[in-house]
C-alpha cells in the first residue's frame, strides 16, 4: 500500500527591512547602504583585505580611500 507524504511548510522569504539596513531617524526612512552608479541595485560594504563597496549584481567594486 502507498503511503502519503508529509508536505513541509513553506519558507517565509525575510522582507525588506531584515535585508537592508534603514534608519527611521526624525520621521524618515533612509537606506545606509548606497546604491550602485552602474545599475541601481544595493552595495555591500566589505572591511577586509581593504575596504571597499561592492555591488553582487554588476561587480562594480568602489575602493575607500584611507
Amino acid at each position: 500500500m502507498s503511503q502519503e507524504k508529509e508536505k513541509k511548510p513553506a519558507k517565509k522569504k525575510p522582507g525588506l527591512g531584515t535585508l537592508y539596513d534603514y534608519s527611521y531617524e526624525k520621521k524618515s526612512i533612509k537606506l545606509k547602504n548606497r546604491k550602485c552608479p552602474r545599475c541601481g541595485n544595493i552595495m555591500a560594504h566589505h572591511m577586509n583585505p581593504s575596504q571597499r563597496w561592492t555591488c553582487g549584481s554588476c561587480s562594480y567594486t568602489d575602493y575607500v580611500k584611507a
